[in-house]
């Protein structure tokens, strides 16, 4: 068992499951792709914190948040609430949504200062490479996942998910990849096109058929192809989110400097 006391300026890449803590202030502290499955929270002050990530079967003082969080994000973003319809109707109108939702988001980075597209707040991806990472996951779940391709699947310019970046080179991924923002918005544009394309044209037979998801996944884990299509709708829905979160402290920070 670890046991952590002191002052600790760094932790990365360390295996720190079963470690205790005790009588030590973590205020401030940072913490990014870590994964607190089973923490155990006793005496402890927490004011002031910001959580984004996968958060189920929490309980606080005895309460379960997670369907609090859930009604709470439903109230305040109504399109949230389309991803709840795996219907291929369900499918069609969510990714109606989120497309003019994104579409809006393109539109605003646009009316900002020439360079807002590359900035990255708090070492989260730029707007650029938000979208990149999305392409990165329409042609995991809808090219490699849905339709079952497997030549050409991925752009190599595609941004993969930090615990996949030493893999993502043997799908093809340049990490080095720097494309203009034009052409990133023109393959991204491309992508919702192929995901409208395939929604138009799937049937429900073929929408309930067996999927493999893309090599980053477990693939012990059962998927079918609606469920590939999903995956991609829920991605658009939380990036969007992150990437106006992100707009927002941008525009903040520049009305503070005038």
């Amino acid at each position: 068992m670890n046991q952590i006391t002191g002052r600790v300026d760094g932790i990365e890449g360390a295996d720190l499951r079963g470690a205790v803590v005790r009588d030590a202030d973590m205020s401030g502290a940072s913490f990014r792709e870590v994964a607190l499955n089973g923490v155990r929270m006793r005496g402890v002050e927490l004011a002031g914190a910001d959580i984004d990530g996968y958060i189920y079967d929490l309980r606080i003082n005895g309460v379960e948040v997670e369907p609090l969080v859930e009604a709470e994000l439903n109230r305040r973003y109504p399109e949230r609430a389309l991803l709840q319809d795996r219907t291929l109707a369900g499918l069609r109108a969510a990714l109606d949504a989120y497309d003019r939702m994104w579409e809006a988001a393109v539109e605003r980075v646009a009316s900002m200062p020439p360079g807002t597209v590359d900035v990255s707040v708090d070492d989260e991806w730029s707007f650029a490479q938000t979208l990149r990472h999305l392409v990165f996951c329409t042609d995991g779940w809808l090219r490699w996942g849905a339709q079952g391709q497997r030549d050409g699947v991925f752009w190599p310019a595609g941004v993969p998910h930090s615990g996949f970046a030493a893999g993502a080179p043997g799908l093809g991924i340049d990490l080095a990849a720097a494309p203009p923002y034009e052409e990133v918005l023109e393959v991204r544009r491309g992508r919702l096109r192929e995901v409208r394309e395939y929604l138009a044209a799937v049937s429900p037979e073929q929408a309930g058929s067996p999927a493999e998801p893309p090599p980053w996944m477990d693939q012990s884990e059962a998927f079918v192809a609606a469920q590939c299509v999903s995956v991609i709708l829920s991605e658009e829905w939380q990036h969007h989110q992150f990437a106006t979160r992100d707009l927002d402290l941008i525009d903040a920070g520049a009305a503070a400097s005038t």
